[in-house]
């Protein structure tokens, strides 16, 4: 079952072989084995990859999460008694994790040297229990919450900002409609796309922006934006160095967006390991209930 469980991540007998320490023939022979004792065929074979069939899919979930289960009873007895130690996978959106994820991992890391972190940066919304991830970053809604469970560790404030280039060529907006008029970089992962919601006090308004520049990653629009191309919708734990330096500056400050969480994932099907739950308490103790980015723009 891991093997089948290994080969379907890597798509690959060779790849599968080579992090389980089996050649790719025992690889194969076992999947066969697998194949005839549950009498279906759960993988396409070709030179290039290897495939699921939709059996072999529907296989797949229940025997990740045997496979979970089996690897973490099996780290509990080893690491009884001992420091947190082994593997731990972790899966974040690429600019959080490169901005502070990796700083706040890595002292995490120091103080547990037998600990094993393995960081995976990625703005695809990865399912964690297909990829075998043991914990999920991820900002924003969440899908498929009957299979996970979450722990909120950070606010997630929403920031208008321009260079103030841009702003002396184009000039400023005074309110959210006249952004229609404006050259705006849109994060492509939004829940509801180019349509931005504002909210001042008791009022509301929506206003659909045109999108003169579209990425699926934060670093790259607010690149973007510090060239003077347009107005971007940022969040503050990329754009906080930017707006103390002032490179960009506030849009439309006396709006707010709408707050959203960065959230802590993990499969609700089992309780957290040692280590999962200790790396969640250190990160909920280091973001929460002021992050440092916000505390560096004096939120607080």
């Amino acid at each position: 079952m891991e093997i089948f469980v290994e080969v379907a991540r890597q798509r690959s007998f060779s790849e599968a072989g080579r992090r389980l320490g089996l050649t790719r023939a025992m690889v194969s022979k076992h999947i066969l084995q697998l194949e005839e004792k549950l009498g279906a065929r759960l993988l396409h074979r070709s030179t290039r990859e290897v495939s699921l069939t939709d059996v072999g899919q529907a296989y797949l979930v229940p025997c990740t999460a045997a496979v979970a289960q089996a690897q973490e009873a099996a780290r509990v007895v080893a690491q009884a008694g001992d420091d947190l130690a082994g593997p731990l996978r972790i899966q974040a959106p690429s600019s959080f994790g490169s901005e502070w994820l990796a700083g706040s991992l890595a002292q995490f890391a120091l103080q547990h040297p037998l600990l094993e972190p393995m960081l995976y940066v990625d703005d695809a919304l990865l399912d964690p229990i297909e990829h075998g991830f043991d914990l999920t970053i991820r900002v924003g809604g969440i899908p498929d919450v009957h299979a996970l469970a979450m722990r909120p560790l950070a606010p997630c404030r929403g920031v208008l900002c321009a260079s103030p280039e841009y702003l002396a060529r184009h000039g400023v907006p005074q309110t959210p409609q006249d952004l229609q008029q404006h050259r705006c970089l849109h994060f492509s992962h939004l829940t509801d796309g180019t349509q931005w919601h504002f909210t001042r006090g008791d009022e509301q308004q929506s206003v659909r922006v045109p999108a003169a520049f579209t990425a699926n990653n934060g670093l790259v629009l607010q690149q973007a934006a510090q060239r003077g191309l347009g107005i971007v919708y940022n969040t503050t734990f990329l754009a906080w160095r930017s707006l103390k330096e002032g490179s960009l500056v506030p849009v439309l400050s006396d709006w707010e967006l709408p707050l959203n969480h960065l959230s802590a994932l993990y499969p609700a099907s089992r309780q957290p390991s040692p280590k999962v739950r200790a790396l969640i308490d250190f990160l909920v103790a280091e973001y929460h209930p002021v992050p440092p980015w916000d505390r560096e723009l004096e939120y607080a």
